[in-house]
């Protein structure tokens, strides 16, 4: 990764880090604010690394959530419907 990427991720990694502790599940749009303020591009590097870091957490739940449910016998989640496909 270059140095735009490095420290927009490592910003990311904080910052949802700390909306668990500020129990404010959109903060990262508050320092998105703050960051576009002085630099687009690194607004833009830290908002894709924050949407990458989000999906991939509600993948892994989903996966544990399934796994779960096929080993304790109990209903799997459903995953979201496919709307991409016209």
């Amino acid at each position: 990764m270059g140095v735009v990427e490095d420290l927009a991720d490592a910003l990311a990694v904080e910052t949802l880090k700390a909306m668990g502790e500020l129990e404010n599940d959109r903060f990262y749009t508050e320092v998105a604010r703050i960051v576009g303020a002085s630099s687009p591009t690194l607004q833009e590097a830290f908002m894709t690394s924050v949407r990458i870091r989000l999906a991939a957490a509600r993948g892994h739940k989903f996966l544990e959530e399934t796994l779960r449910a096929k080993r304790e016998g109990g209903k799997a989640p459903e995953a979201p419907r496919d709307t991409s496909a016209h």
